[in-house]
């Protein structure tokens, strides 16, 4: 369907969970982190009627996101239902990886049709410091079994000044070996994130361009978008970049989200109150539902307000853990 910017909504991101067994500096804090509580996350009963009602209105393509979706049990049946599921032609999930080796094979038998993996640092002492937790090894034999695989495995990097940025081209060179798409996703201001001061797209470009030539770009979109995609020549795979703050996308977003406690966000950069779990807890019919949820993606934004102080006010402030991403 079309929001009222006559845009084509066709893509939701769903949070399984808002629990993480990484504790990443940009993310949370080490201790003292406020789960939902148990009762409040939706049932996969629950997302499954929702994603259900979502493809008759023309959603397309679910991405199963947490915190990290692969600590919550069940997760790959949830996967292989929505996958299964009349109108749905893609299910993907990003992870931080940990878990992945272990699950893997799961995924692939419930249809999974990429995997996002979270990677910041090639390094293991500051992959230890910058997610407190000492999984390195696991992550790299996670992405090393899902390239093994054969789905189109991404390879997500949040660049960050006084962290990583002497790493990004080394980290860009993961697609020199292997057919992975590379993609610098842009610190987004939310939660921890406004603490952190992130590199942005033209910077990066630069630096990897002053190593390894000319990057060309591919017109074609690849994936669920927004990711602008480059090719530099003698790489297998391809460099891409989510830039919401430098290059913004919002005229062709395709998006919305759902928390893991059933709040339909229809733009990340804004608190949303439309609350889908408690209408169904309430009783409400589908028809009543596919309403709510039309109406909600026919009034998505026009654009976010990341760094307007005048709409402070009506800004996300939730963690991104408990957002979904």
């Amino acid at each position: 369907m079309k929001d009222q910017y006559q845009r084509t909504i066709d893509y939701i991101r769903i949070s399984v969970t808002d629990r993480c067994n990484f504790r990443c500096r940009y993310c949370m804090p080490e201790e003292g982190v406020e789960s939902i509580c148990h009762t409040e996350i939706m049932t996969y009963e629950e997302i499954l009627r929702l994603v259900r009602l979502a493809a008759g209105l023309g959603i397309k393509k679910v991405k199963i996101t947490g915190g990290e979706p692969l600590v919550r049990r069940g997760v790959c049946g949830l996967i292989g239902e929505i996958s299964r599921m009349p109108g749905i032609e893609s299910v993907t999930i990003t992870t931080n990886g940990a878990l992945l080796e272990q699950y893997l094979t799961e995924l692939v038998q419930a249809g999974v049709t990429g995997i996002n993996i979270s990677l910041d640092t090639l390094n293991r002492e500051r992959f230890r410091y910058i997610t407190r937790r000492d999984d390195y090894d696991k992550v790299q034999a996670g992405l090393k079994q899902a390239v093994a695989t054969g789905i189109p495995t991404k390879i997500n990097c949040v660049p960050m000044r006084g962290f990583n940025e002497d790493e990004l081209a080394d980290i860009a060179a993961l697609a020199k070996h292997d057919p992975v798409a590379v993609r610098f996703i842009e610190m987004m201001p939310i939660g921890m994130g406004v603490e952190k001061a992130g590199i942005y797209q033209d910077e990066i470009r630069k630096g990897l361009e002053s190593r390894y030539g000319t990057m060309l770009p591919i017109e074609e979109m690849l994936g669920n978008g927004p990711a602008k995609y480059y090719q530099i020549p003698g790489f297998q795979g391809k460099i891409g970049f989510i830039s919401a703050i430098s290059h913004e996308f919002c005229e062709g977003c395709n998006r919305v989200r759902l928390t893991a406690d059933g709040i339909l966000k229809p733009c990340l950069n804004y608190e949303s109150h439309i609350n889908l779990k408690q209408e169904m807890r309430n009783g409400i019919d589908d028809w009543e539902l596919e309403k709510i949820l039309k109406d909600a993606i026919y009034a998505k934004p026009r654009c976010h307000s990341f760094g307007d102080q005048t709409k402070k006010e009506i800004q996300e402030k939730r963690k991104m853990a408990g957002i979904g991403g």
